[in-house]
């Protein structure tokens, strides 16, 4: 049995009711890495307007402006996400553990996997990326203590992820339903921190 480092690498975040700032209100962040240096995660659940995933790839240069029709079909419905407010114009997918690339790809659960370069942004257009991806753009990240810090002041409640509710639910109820998988009822949360 793996000893327990007390790090949060490879949980949910969800934030309480008492965060109101719009950029982490209401959110579902997967935790990509956690140690003593800090954190980093994305936001699962903030899809964007603009741009969509076929705009991004011609703004990239990876297919031109008239091969977008050609796109396979999960790369024409793929989603792209706010991950978060830091480095907000560079990308990054969570995908599937299916998928690797040799010195680009950063396992992070038996399940799930964190790639940012454009080669994995190449092989979804291409149709052999990962069979479950995720594209968000920007991450949250936090200083050392940092985020201990706000879980200690009742700012976000920690749970096991559940793959579905990255990459099958729709984003409009992915924040109810991890909170439902931690067995939570919104409507009884307070906005406010004590102690018994």
């Amino acid at each position: 049995m793996a000893k327990s480092t007390g790090f949060l690498d490879g949980k949910f975040l969800i934030a309480m009711p008492s965060i109101e700032d719009g950029v982490f209100a209401r959110t579902v962040i997967y935790l990509c890495a956690h140690s003593e240096d800090g954190a980093m995660g994305l936001i699962v659940n903030k899809p964007m307007a603009q741009p969509s995933f076929a705009d991004l790839l011609v703004q990239l240069e990876i297919i031109p402006d008239d091969q977008r029709i050609r796109l396979p079909q999960p790369a024409r419905d793929m989603k792209v996400h706010r991950g978060g407010p830091v480095d907000a114009a560079r990308g990054f997918v969570l995908h599937s553990a299916d998928f690797h690339l040799d010195n680009a790809t950063l396992p992070i659960s038996e399940e799930l996997s964190l790639t940012a370069t454009l080669d994995v942004l190449k092989a979804i257009a291409e149709g052999r990326g990962p069979d479950q991806s995720l594209l968000t753009l920007g991450y949250a990240g936090w200083a050392p203590g940092q985020l201990e810090s706000e879980i200690q002041h009742n700012g976000w409640l920690t749970a096991e992820p559940d793959p579905a509710i990255i990459f099958e639910i729709d984003d409009a109820k992915r924040y109810t339903r991890a909170l439902a998988g931690l067995g939570v009822d919104l409507a009884a949360l307070s906005p406010v921190a004590g102690r018994a």
